[in-house]
C-alpha cells in the first residue's frame, strides 16, 4: 500500500484520485482549496483525508494537479514540509517553465522532483467530471532531472502504475513543449477559431461527426488554456505559422480555380497522414 498526495481535485487531480482508489492499492490524501469540492471528494470516497503538512511528509507520491503558476508556488511553499524520500510529480501542460522552477527548489530541500503531463482530458473542467477511468491506456509524460537515471524512472514507473496509464514517454521539457503545442495546444486554438463563423449559428441539421470532432474542444477553460498557450508562445506561433501557410496555399488554389493544385495539395495531406499514423 502507498500513500499518495494530490493536490488540487479539478478533472486531473480527481481522476487521479479515483484511479488510486479503485486500484485498492493506495492511500490518498488530497488538497483543494474548494471547500466544497473537498467535501465532495471525501462524500464520495475517492481519498481517505485531508493532505495537511504532516501528511505531506509521509507521502511515497506527492502529486500537484494545478495550473503551472500555482504548481511551483505551492511547491515552493511546501518545499521544506516534503521528505527526502517523497517523489513529486507535477501534472501540468507545459514543462519548461515548471521544471525550471521545480527542479531547482527541489535540488535546495534534497527531494526529487519530475515533470508529469499525464495524456488525457475532456472538453469538461471539475471534480464532478472527474473519473477513474480517464487515464486508461493514456500516455505518461516523465521530465526527469536527469535523462538516464533508470532506478528513478523505474520508481516512477512503480507509483504511477496503480493509475493504469498504457505508456511512459521520457523526454526534455523543450521537447515536451514542442509537441504538445502541435498535438493539443493548437487543435484547442483551431477548433476555438472555427466555431467563431457566423454559419456555426445555422450548424444544426447541416452537421456531422466532422463538425462535432472539429468542434469539441472549443468548449475549453480559458482560464487554463490562456495561462498554457501564453507560457509556451514561442512553440505554438511557430505551429499557427505552419498552419496559415498552409491554409494560405489551399485559399490561392481556389481563387486561381486551380482544380489540380487542389488536388495535389489534397493527395499530400492524405499521404502525410497515412505516414503518421499508419492510413485507415
Amino acid at each position: 500500500m502507498i500513500r499518495v498526495g494530490i493536490v488540487g481535485l479539478g478533472l486531473i487531480g480527481g481522476s487521479l484520485a479515483k484511479a488510486y482508489k479503485e486500484s485498492g492499492r493506495a492511500e490518498v490524501f488530497a488538497y483543494d482549496r474548494d471547500e466544497g469540492t473537498m467535501l465532495l471528494a471525501e462524500t464520495v470516497q475517492a481519498i481517505d483525508g485531508v493532505l495537511d503538512d504532516t501528511v505531506v511528509q509521509a507521502c511515497d507520491l506527492l502529486l500537484i494537479a494545478l495550473y503551472p503558476d500555482a504548481a511551483v508556488e505551492y511547491l515552493r511553499e511546501h518545499a521544506a514540509q516534503i521528505s527526502k524520500d517523497t517523489l513529486v510529480i507535477d501534472c501540468c501542460g507545459v514543462k519548461r517553465v515548471v521544471c525550471d522552477a521545480c527542479f531547482e527548489i527541489a535540488a535546495q530541500h534534497g527531494f526529487v522532483f519530475i515533470g508529469g503531463h499525464p495524456m488525457a482530458g475532456t472538453q469538461f473542467s471539475g471534480f464532478g467530471k472527474s473519473r477513474a477511468s480517464l487515464f486508461k491506456g493514456a500516455s505518461m509524460i516523465l521530465v526527469p532531472p536527469v535523462y538516464d537515471d533508470i532506478q528513478l524512472l523505474d520508481k516512477a514507473k512503480r507509483l504511477l502504475e496503480p493509475i493504469g496509464f498504457g505508456r511512459t514517454v521520457v523526454t526534455t521539457a523543450d521537447k515536451h513543449d514542442e509537441m504538445i503545442a502541435y498535438t493539443s495546444q493548437m487543435p484547442h486554438i483551431l477548433s476555438n477559431a472555427f466555431i467563431k463563423s457566423p454559419a456555426a449559428e445555422q450548424h444544426k441539421g447541416f452537421s456531422a461527426g466532422s463538425y462535432k470532432d472539429l468542434t469539441r474542444v472549443a468548449w475549453l477553460n480559458e482560464n487554463m488554456w490562456t495561462e498554457l498557450f501564453m507560457h509556451n508562445r514561442e512553440k505554438l506561433i511557430r505551429e499557427i505559422d505552419i498552419y496559415v501557410h498552409a491554409l494560405e496555399k489551399y485559399k490561392q488554389a481556389m481563387e486561381q480555380q486551380d482544380s489540380h493544385m487542389l488536388w495535389e495539395l489534397l493527395k499530400e495531406g492524405r499521404i502525410r497522414k497515412e505516414e503518421v499514423d499508419g492510413g485507415r
